[in-house]
């Protein structure tokens, strides 16, 4: 008697656990995932800390914020720098070169530092507008968290990875 208790729940217990349809999942239904429609741009860390560089004047693509210090204006190129200007006639700017820094989106500048967020660091420079040259003065590492994509999503990097910018699939 107890023998065919214990089957019988035994049996009730399995039948219940494997049918998804009593738990209001039945096999037609589809399990709905979150998808990611963006995949991380990422680079590794000692590759990241290096890719800052004066250029020349770049062409606009894709501008973010301005912020304008004395006679120069710094307009990002999201996630991939700031383009110079010499602002000294707000009606022509001059384009003076642009900053390489891949992950940058914003910046703020105390005295003659250029405080830049470079995806998850924060790098303090000097830009001289004469030469278009700059000088990393110092980098403060993991400040930030990690990039997340557009509609909000983590990407899945090694600790030694940056994401730098998100592109759709």
């Amino acid at each position: 008697m107890k023998f065919m208790l214990r089957i019988t729940l035994v049996l009730l217990t399995s039948l219940l656990v494997g049918s998804c349809c009593l738990f209001g999942i039945c096999e037609e239904d589809e399990i709905n995932l979150p998808v990611n429609r963006y995949k991380p741009v990422v680079l590794e860390r000692a590759i990241f800390e290096n890719a800052i560089e004066a250029q020349s004047p770049q062409a606009i693509i894709k501008p973010g914020k301005i912020y304008i210090k004395d006679n120069l204006m710094f307009l990002n190129e999201i996630n991939k720098g700031f383009h110079v200007f010499k602002y000294t006639n707000p009606e022509t700017p001059i384009k003076l070169g642009f900053i390489k820094i891949l992950g940058a989106t914003d910046v703020a500048i105390r005295n003659e530092t250029i405080y830049i967020n470079q995806a998850t660091d924060l790098v303090s420079l000097i830009y001289n507008e004469t030469t278009n040259t700059i000088t990393v003065l110092h980098r403060n590492k993991n400040v930030f968290p990690q990039k997340l994509s557009p509609d909000g999503n983590i990407g899945y990097i090694t600790p030694n990875q940056i994401i730098i910018d998100w592109i759709l699939n």
